[in-house]
């Protein structure tokens, strides 16, 4: 399972560099004719897939039909900006939503693993430092750790974002809300990776490693470290789900990215009222899609928690880990 987790961190990370690739359209661009038009059904013309083009029935009712006279091919063969295809619908500004979609992936898979990498390698420098020296400096950096984790996890993200400038170019609001998902995470992974090194640094392998001259670095490196990779790895798995939910969260709520970012939390901004969501359910796409990254990942972790990662009997279950309650 351990495996399948590693494996499904790196689909999702592949997902968020081809992303602009995959997408048939640019994330901004606006089809202003379409406005909320809806999903279009694909079907093949001989082996070419084609859709019936969409026209406005009725501007009032915001209601159109499709073209039953003509078929054009999808944007990907071909593209038409006349006949624009929206095989997932088009939102408020006739912006297609999978391309947005796939945009958004990007923006938000990507600022979570780029925070959950900070924040597993931050914990595991951390943790193996405070249980390989132990004294004062185990002492400190646990206590550290510990008012960290006493503190209601989303509150402090979004006070942290709120003190901030709310108008940012979109790269210093990936950089700043990574560093604070960072801040919040580190401890959580620290801990795990404390009680594990602390019970290893006895072992026999340990001290032939010290007794042939090797320094403290090499062997928290090349040692003590990797002995923690099946708990960092379910601990990323973790966090990751958290980081989403909490991104889309602050830019649900007007905290994060700027609306012409696509993000999931954008998006949903977007479709945050009632009638949004009864007359074009379509625009709650980001919702589902964060749903199954979320499920996925969780079930992964779930999984991943009873392999056997050579730790002690005490460290913290991996599956109670209260960042990811704290930000759900």
């Amino acid at each position: 399972m351990i495996r399948r987790a590693g494996l499904f961190l790196i689909a999702l990370t592949a997902l968020a560099l081809v992303a602009p690739v995959l997408a048939p359209y640019e994330a901004g661009q606006a089809f202003h004719e379409f406005l909320h038009a809806p999903p279009m059904r694909p079907h093949f013309d001989g082996l070419t897939p084609v859709v019936h083009p969409i026209v406005l029935a009725d501007r009032l009712e915001q209601r159109f039909e499709p073209d039953l006279s003509r078929t054009v091919k999808l944007p990907w063969i071909e593209q038409d900006h006349n006949a624009p295809v929206f095989l997932l619908g088009a939102d408020d500004f006739g912006r297609d939503v999978l391309s947005r979609l796939l945009y958004g992936a990007r923006t938000s898979i990507g600022l979570s693993l780029f925070a959950t990498l900070g924040a597993v390698l931050i914990g595991a420098l951390a943790g193996a430092w405070a249980g390989y020296r132990g004294g004062w400096v185990d002492e400190a950096i646990m206590r550290l750790a510990d008012f960290v984790l006493v503190l209601p996890v989303i509150y402090v993200v979004l006070v942290l974002r709120a003190v901030l400038p709310l108008v940012l170019p979109a790269s210093t609001v990936f950089l700043l809300v990574s560093g604070i998902f960072v801040l919040v995470g580190w401890p959580f992974v620290a801990k795990g990776v404390r009680a594990i090194v602390a019970a290893e640094r006895h072992r026999e392998y340990v001290q032939a490693a010290r007794s042939l001259g090797a320094g403290p670095l090499r062997i928290l490196t090349r040692h003590l470290i990797p002995a923690c990779g099946g708990h960092l790895l379910v601990q990323a798995t973790l966090l990751l789900p958290a980081f989403i939910l909490a991104e889309a969260t602050l830019s649900f709520i007007g905290l994060g990215f700027p609306d012409p970012v696509a993000s999931w939390g954008t998006m949903l901004a977007g479709a945050g009222n009632y009638n949004a969501v009864a007359r074009f359910p379509w625009t709650l796409a980001p919702a589902a899609a964060i749903f199954l990254v979320v499920l996925s990942t969780n079930l992964l972790g779930t999984a991943s928690s009873p392999e056997k990662v050579d730790r002690p009997a005490d460290t913290p279950e991996n599956a109670a880990n209260p960042v990811v309650q704290g930000l759900h």
